[in-house]
């Protein structure tokens, strides 16, 4: 390479030296950066300083023992990503790890469902995996994309799973789900909701661009989802007999029914918020249509847990990703955490 040659202020090599140091400058912040990764990666498989305690064990969906908490632990070490327990009364206490690593988790009545997900070369494959009481294996399914949301019926003889088939978040209006519904008690499976009709005003809506997810159940034949069409979502009322799916209300999403079946939780979309954090958590009252706003005024994007008749359970990010907290579902008190590396809870003994 055949330098410039200097000027009188020597400008063209002061400007090439200068370049020089950035490109070098540039390169090293660049390892730093992959180095920094790589060791935070690395860490993940050791233990959390200050973390829980978590022990291997046996983990069932019982409430032989008392009524516990289960949920995906997401604190670093060798446990990380499985679906641990702790006592209800206790739940920043000891850990014990089943063994089985799930993305996200819900369970009831002895059932549960596991969205799994594997790399197949440079291929990620996803499952959703039925449990039985023991956590072992009773059916698997293939899903067509990221695995999002999970539910199990009051009764544990349906399970519910909605994945992205494209696009990664909720936030925008650029993507794509997939809401399936298996019937443990002879498998059929209703492979995507969208098959459905969806009635709004008494009348079939018809719409290419129709999505439908976050499923909560009333009981083995009624429940509750989102629609998105035409840039708005609304919270329906699904009949699985009548393979239909009625709107209610508008500015509803991931709904989760009450313990009594009156209310339901979920995220609504606020006015001036930013479009990468949206949502609030609110509550619905289905006889009314009453909406009360809960005292977490942070972004939400999950679908919240009934904890009881009055308490609601949810996930928010936190340092080793995500933590679960409480509030309220009558508007009053203030958010408080339950415990934290964790996410996607379950009563599943009542």
């Amino acid at each position: 390479m055949t330098l410039p040659q200097p000027s009188a202020g020597g400008a063209p090599i002061t400007r090439l030296l200068i370049l020089l140091a950035a490109v070098v400058l540039l390169g090293a912040v660049g390892t730093g950066a992959v180095l920094h990764a790589a060791d935070r990666s690395g860490r993940k498989d050791q233990e959390q300083a200050g973390g829980p305690r978590i022990t291997p064990g046996a983990v069932a969906l019982t409430a032989d023992g008392g009524r516990r908490l289960l949920f995906r632990s997401t604190a670093w070490g060798p446990h990380r990503d499985e679906i641990t327990a702790v006592p209800a009364d206790r739940p920043d206490g000891p850990r014990t790890a089943s063994g089985v690593k799930c993305l996200r988790f819900h369970a009831a009545a002895g059932t549960g469902i596991c969205l799994q997900g594997e790399q197949d070369g440079l291929t990620d494959r996803y499952s959703a995996v039925v449990l039985d009481p023991a956590l072992h294996e009773l059916k698997r399914y293939p899903a067509a994309g990221i695995p999002t949301r999970a539910r199990v019926s009051p009764s544990g003889h349906l399970a519910a799973w909605t994945v992205f088939v494209s696009g990664d978040s909720y936030a925008g209006t650029d993507f794509s789900t997939r809401t399936s519904i298996v019937d443990t008690r002879g498998w059929e499976l209703r492979d995507n909701l969208e098959a459905f009709t969806v009635l709004d005003g008494g009348r079939p809506l018809q719409a290419p661009d129709i999505n439908v997810w976050g499923v909560t159940f009333a009981d083995d034949n009624g429940f509750y989802a989102t629609v998105a069409t035409g840039g708005r979502t609304y919270l329906v009322r699904g009949d699985l007999a009548a393979r239909t799916l009625t709107t209610l209300h508008q500015n509803v999403e991931c709904p989760s029914l009450s313990p009594d079946g009156t209310r339901v939780a979920y995220k609504k979309r606020v006015a001036g918020a930013s479009p990468d954090a949206p949502w609030r958590l609110y509550v619905l009252d289905l006889a009314t249509m009453t909406e009360t706003a809960t005292a977490e005024q942070r972004n939400i994007d999950d679908q919240a847990l009934w904890a009881d008749g009055h308490t609601l359970l949810y996930a928010l990010a936190g340092d080793y990703g995500a933590d679960l907290w409480t509030v309220p579902a009558d508007g009053t008190g203030t958010p408080a955490v339950l415990t934290r590396s964790a996410l996607a809870p379950a009563y599943p003994g009542g």
